[in-house]
């Protein structure tokens, strides 16, 4: 379905009127839960994350069967400001090593039973330096949303979003300053490998950056400080939420972008869970402020939808187990 909103505040409808968790089916998905053929509790947050998806796919014995994975391209203006150790040409020639099956998404991806889609927004052109004023206008901060809206195959029963874009720490890390206050310095890390110099040289860039622009509404921020990536990631994961897609959130600039959504309606993430925590710094930070435990930590800083994708089989290991046990009564089986 085409993105039915044209401006941002159409945009916010939508977040506010995203249908919510079915009840009937989560109270039956509990109900089951006991039944299984196991001690109580004994499979742990495998069973809350499978009565959580039942809820949002309103079925209390759901499968998985058609994970999607998207990743977003877009550059940055503010890479004139030297905040990357690449040069932003990568991004154009890792969207061509995705489009070939040779980057870490595409076999994380294929390992999980999950369809990739790649989609490069405007790389040739960047958004605009946000040290100097907005990154983006309404209609380009639109247009990047409404990419990640159409892009969700609405048949898809999970998703996760992933991204490429050199610089996109930096915004990101703005984004969180913006939205969360405390210093750059709390919020600005390594990205690619910066050296010591480039770290605060990243601080620097982001201080200026929410000096220049001082507006705090979610989307506000997305639009000031963000790229047309993180625009991108925010569009489909609200699309998720209007088909009732549960969500895994990749990394630390996937839950930036996740957390203007969240700034404006504080439900907006209900149907997302955070897949893993990566070795960027401030991402712990990000998933304490939207109160999310990550299904996994593994030293990952990859970006790409990775750490999102390799936690796909956990959900789908969660669910299989919740729909696929027998229940005490179907196995003959005492339950004490």
């Amino acid at each position: 379905m085409t993105a039915a909103f044209s401006t941002l505040d159409a945009f916010r409808k939508l977040l506010s009127d995203a249908p919510v968790s079915d009840a009937k089916a989560l109270g039956e998905a509990e109900a089951r839960n006991g039944q299984l053929t196991k001690p109580p509790g004994a499979l742990g947050r495998l069973e809350d994350l499978a009565i959580w998806y039942a809820g949002w796919r309103a079925n209390p014995r759901p499968e998985i069967a058609n994970p999607q994975v998207i990743v977003f391209a877009g550059n940055h203006g503010v890479t004139t400001q030297g905040v990357s150790a690449f040069p932003a040409e990568v991004t154009e020639q890792m969207v061509l090593n995705f489009q070939h099956g040779g980057a870490a998404i595409n076999q994380l991806s294929r390992a999980a039973g999950a369809t990739l889609s790649v989609h490069a927004l405007d790389l040739d052109t960047p958004t605009a330096d946000f040290t100097k004023g907005p990154a983006m206008s309404e209609a380009e901060v639109v247009a990047a949303l409404q990419t990640g809206w159409n892009a969700v195959d609405e048949a898809t029963d999970l998703l996760v979003v992933g991204e490429m874009g050199i610089g996109n720490t930096t915004s990101g890390a703005a984004i969180l300053n913006a939205l969360y206050g405390g210093e750059a310095a709390d919020w600005v890390g390594r990205g690619t490998g910066v050296d010591d110099a480039g770290l605060a040289n990243k601080e620097r860039v982001v201080t200026e950056g929410l000096a220049a622009n001082p507006d705090r509404a979610g989307l506000e921020v997305l639009r000031c400080l963000g790229g047309r990536e993180l625009a991108a990631m925010a569009g489909a994961i609200a699309k998720a939420r209007s088909a009732r897609i549960p969500v895994i959130l990749d990394g630390f600039i996937c839950t930036a972008a996740a957390a203007t959504l969240a700034a404006e309606i504080n439900t907006a993430l209900d149907h997302a869970v955070a897949g893993h925590v990566s070795a960027e710094a401030a991402h712990f930070n990000v998933l304490k402020n939207l109160g999310k435990e990550p299904l996994l930590a593994m030293n990952m800083r990859l970006g790409e939808a990775s750490g999102g994708a390799l936690a796909i089989n956990i959900l789908k290991s969660a669910v299989a187990c919740h729909s696929g046990m027998a229940t005490f009564a179907e196995a003959g089986v005492s339950d004490g």
